[in-house]
């Protein structure tokens, strides 16, 4: 298997390369595929810095990468060394409050911040002083609109560095030069390149084992080191992204528990995650994620407060997994095979028997909108609908916090 990523030069008003954007491709085709943002750059990331080993797209002092509006907001970004990229806030981004929390984050950590293709529209004002980089794409803006902004900026005296987009022509780069753009970037100076790496992928039933993990409450460290054990990818990724994420590091990181205890849950998190949607994500909706996650939470919650406030970790799974046919598209029964579980998971995965598949029933009720369904076998075990309406808002607030802190 290969991972693809087009780079494109930026050059500095003496025609030195300073840095490449990096371009998300999934072939060999130049352009950007149809796939989501954010999905783009989790593997842009993953298969560039974590699964590749000697990378000739990175041999260059900065990386420039968009990121879309969640992962900024979910601070991905401080997964990679500061050292080494800059971050992007790509144009689709809503320059909203938690947007500006997030830059104003980055930038007091030392990222490198560059607004990309700016639309001189004032809302942005804001985010000026905490970037470092303005990006204007000369041929949608218009050259002598650009031009002119980048003049009247330096004579105010603005701080930031000014990058010139999309230049084509000679006679482009010598108006903007002279303008006082500082950097430049288009077809005058070389097209995307394409980069092939051979790259492994993590085996996907191994991934959503170390989703589950992550997603509890309290991470088993041990538990994870022995999932990552299995799977010599995410044996590599890990070490590699661990070692290329600090700067800190006095001795390289040399084993799978000193790099956990190292890096904490919150970065573990993130790891995994980005992993979990880089690869296990691939054709797939988002949703189907976000759903199994709640799914597991809300059985969870329920059968803690069934059985006052016991542990539900094999709720939990029986949520998590009963939609690992629709992610793996794999029969349900091959899979959960493969995963050696107890007889009362799979008995309530494959026919709602029990407890635990009772609580599949209340969840795929309140998904279906069976308001009659929902009050029969809620009333069956004792407690009213309201509380299960409750506990699928309590499941989906919790899906919303762990989003943020792992992607």
């Amino acid at each position: 298997m290969y991972a693809y990523v087009a780079r494109q030069p930026i050059l500095s008003r003496k025609k030195q390369t300073i840095g490449y954007e990096l371009l998300f491709r999934d072939g060999e085709s130049n352009a950007f595929p149809n796939i989501e943002a954010n999905q783009a750059t989790s593997r842009l990331l993953v298969e560039n810095f974590m699964s590749t080993g000697c990378n000739p797209a990175l041999e260059s002092p900065r990386s420039f990468i968009n990121f879309p509006q969640e992962s900024l907001i979910s601070l991905v970004p401080t997964a990679f060394p500061k050292r080494k990229i800059v971050v992007e806030v790509l144009e689709t981004c809503i320059p909203n409050d938690e947007l500006f929390s997030a830059i104003k984050h980055l930038h007091r950590m030392g990222y490198i911040i560059a607004l990309d293709d700016f639309s001189l529209d004032a809302v942005w004002d804001r985010f000026l002083p905490y970037s470092h980089i303005v990006k204007l794409d000369i041929m949608q803006l218009g050259i002598d609109v650009a031009c002119e902004y980048v003049k009247q900026r330096k004579q105010q005296g603005c701080k930031q560095h000014y990058l010139a987009e999309k230049v084509e022509t000679n006679d482009e780069f010598q108006q903007v030069f002279d303008a006082g753009f500082h950097f430049y970037q288009g077809y005058f100076f070389s097209k995307p390149e394409i980069i092939k790496n051979r790259v492994v992928k993590p085996e996907e039933l191994l991934t959503m084992q170390l989703y589950q993990e992550v997603c509890r409450e309290e991470v088993d460290f041990s538990r994870i080191e022995q999932l990552i054990a299995q799977d010599v990818s995410l044996s590599y990724q890990l070490l590699k992204f661990v070692n290329t994420a600090s700067v800190r590091l006095e001795n390289p990181i040399s084993s799978f528990k000193q790099a956990l205890v190292y890096l904490g849950e919150e970065q573990i998190k993130m790891f995994v995650t980005l992993i979990a949607t880089a690869h296990a994500a691939i054709n797939k909706p988002k949703e189907l994620y976000k759903q199994s996650l709640v799914k597991g939470r809300f059985c969870e919650l329920m059968i803690c407060r069934i059985q006052n406030g016991t542990p539900g970790q094999q709720a939990f799974i029986v949520g998590l997994f009963s939609l690992l046919d629709a992610l793996l598209d794999r029969k349900i029964d091959d899979v959960l095979e493969q995963l050696s579980l107890a007889r009362e998971i799979e008995q309530a995965i494959l026919l709602r028997e029990g407890l635990l598949g009772s609580m599949l029933e209340l969840y795929e009720g309140i998904d279906k909108g069976d308001w009659k369904s929902i009050d029969q076998t809620s009333r069956l075990l004792g407690f009213s609908p309201k509380t299960v309406e409750k506990t699928y808002q309590d499941a989906e607030k919790w899906y919303q916090m762990i989003s943020c802190q792992s992607n």
